[in-house]
């Protein structure tokens, strides 16, 4: 049986927290009832269902029902989530309906630049008219924040997991994922591939950095465990990523394959918990990396059977599996479908972006009828991801009645607008000087890029500050000399600069900026704690 989210991701983190010297209250508070079972299918008509009580395993018959209707070219593309290039969207919808596809990512290129909400609907909705045979069409996005989030203006401006790493508030870190997991769910999304899971090791970190929550494992834990929570009262499917840890890996997979120097089950006490922890919360999906072990070191982990079934056994996942995108260099690009057929004879359950969908599909058909594939096991495999796209519409449909119910409850008490920026001023982390900064009416930006340059002016002015070539000077560079450095991505970035008070938002998104225009201004008193170590840190005084 798996653990209902809304009762274990608590006790996940509680457990955790004992030994990681984290927040003494990890638990948020939100109300359980009385912890007694119930599905959707049986909740009182009369009873609204809480979204934290639904899971796939409660539609397993249905699934089964549904999946028991596929052909041989629907059971195949069912196991699909494709991709396409470009902004014409009937395409997209086409191939999602001729190869019968399981589901689509939406990538920032199926966007047009700098998108509104309403374009953002207009795309999800287009595909979400195409379904068969009553299994809901998956429409998932890479909407982790900060550096990866691809929808731009067309969604709320989110920071990424190192900032929320960094409030040291788990409670708050479930807010901010459920106000993510509404926002997506009114845009149409039914899958946010976050969070992430790897566990960074700062600066040779390339792929990886800001987007874990930090270098140490047992903390990266708790805040995993709070997000894939926040995600599922926000309505959409999340999906701990990448399996079994790419942060320790200094080579990005989407140029080539990078090796782990250490097998599994030497992993399984650092760069694992962050993946146990999930589970332990009732995340429906894990994907897979692209990374090679030492018992495979030429193929990647998603091509590779015993690392399906360290995944099983060792986290006792029964969810779904989804493989990162095959479209990535790590992965051999001229095999024509062959890398889906590999990859769920490996263990997969979902093949995430192969590089051409049909030829995928087909080659899943070819395969079964060669018996290359056994049909039984993708049947199995089918009825798992059915049972969660059910599961999450089951979700989302309990969280549009209670937010337009009379007196809606906890889905919808939260303000995005108060919880982000919450987030931001909570985030911002001193890296040199004082806590406080001392004030300043007006300052002079010098060094960085020229966009953050202009947004740092204009949440400056908002708080009130001159903005001109006096003041006090603000560099977003740790190369251009200053008296205060600001630094918008990793801390380490400003390991060097020169400033005498330095301080981190890890993004430039609007909330962050203006945090750090508050604390210029000295009506803030930063106090977040940096999440990761790095030669310079020692230079961070304790703001928390």
């Amino acid at each position: 049986m798996r653990p209902r989210l809304g009762i274990i991701a608590a006790t996940a983190v509680l457990a955790l927290t004992g030994c990681s010297g984290g927040t003494s209250d990890p638990q948020p508070k939100k109300t359980e009832g009385d912890g007694s079972p119930q599905t959707a299918q049986k909740a009182e008509p009369d009873k609204a269902v809480d979204p934290a009580d639904i899971s796939p395993e409660d539609f397993a018959d249905e699934a089964k029902k549904i999946v028991d209707s596929f052909s041989a070219e629907e059971l195949a593309g069912s196991l699909i989530i494709g991709t396409w290039s470009g902004t014409d969207t009937q395409t997209g919808v086409s191939m999602l309906k001729n190869n019968h596809l399981g589901g689509v990512i939406i990538m920032a290129d199926n966007l047009p630049e700098n998108p509104t909400s309403d374009q953002v609907k207009g795309v999800t909705e287009a595909v979400d008219g195409a379904r068969s045979k009553g299994q809901p069409v998956s429409i998932g996005v890479d909407q982790e924040g900060g550096p990866v989030s691809r929808l731009s203006t067309g969604a709320l401006p989110f920071p990424p997991l190192m900032a929320l790493s960094a409030t040291q508030d788990p409670e708050l870190t479930q807010n901010a994922t459920k106000v993510q997991g509404q926002n997506l769910t009114d845009l149409g999304f039914t899958i946010d591939f976050a969070p992430d899971a790897d566990v960074t090791t700062g600066e040779k970190d390339v792929a990886i950095n800001v987007r874990s929550a930090g270098d140490d494992h047992k903390g990266v834990a708790e805040v995993v465990a709070q997000a894939v929570t926040g995600y599922h009262l926000g309505g959409v499917a999340s999906s701990a990523k990448h399996f079994p840890g790419h942060g320790r890996l200094h080579v990005d997979s989407h140029e080539s394959l990078p090796v782990s120097k250490k097998d599994i089950k030497e992993l399984e006490d650092s760069d694992l918990l962050p993946f146990k922890s999930a589970v332990k919360a009732g995340i429906p999906m894990v994907m897979m990396g692209h990374i090679g072990l030492p018992d495979a070191k030429t193929t990647p982990a998603t091509l590779n059977k015993n690392a399906y079934t360290s995944l099983r056994e060792t986290l006792d996942f029964d969810g779904v599996i989804i493989t990162d995108a095959l479209n990535m260099k790590a992965v051999n690009q001229n095999l024509n479908g062959g890398e889906t057929v590999k990859a769920l004879s490996a263990g997969a359950d979902l093949a995430l972006m192969p590089p051409d969908s049909s030829a995928a599909q087909q080659a899943v058909v070819t395969a079964m009828k060669d018996g290359d594939l056994k049909k039984a096991d993708l049947v199995k495999k089918a009825e798992r991801v059915v049972a969660m796209q059910l599961a999450t519409a089951e979700t989302q449909k309990a969280l549009a009645e209670d937010s337009g119910s009379e007196g809606a409850g906890a889905a919808g008490a939260e303000d995005p607008k108060k919880v982000l920026t919450d987030v931001a001023e909570k985030s911002l982390t001193v890296l040199k000087g004082e806590c406080s900064f001392e004030g300043t009416d007006s300052i002079s930006i010098v060094g960085g890029a020229e966009k953050e340059k202009t947004a740092l002016t204009k949440a400056a002015k908002e708080a009130g500050l001159k903005v001109g070539s006096g003041g006090t000077s603000v560099s977003l560079s740790p190369n251009t000399s200053a008296e205060v450095a600001v630094g918008t991505t990793a801390p380490w970035t400003m390991r060097n600069t020169s400033a005498k008070s330095a301080v981190t938002a890890y993004d430039s998104n609007p909330n962050a900026l203006k945090a750090v225009a508050k604390w210029l201004k000295g009506d803030l008193s930063a106090s977040g704690k940096l999440p990761v170590d790095y030669e310079g840190s020692d230079k961070a005084p304790d703001c928390n």
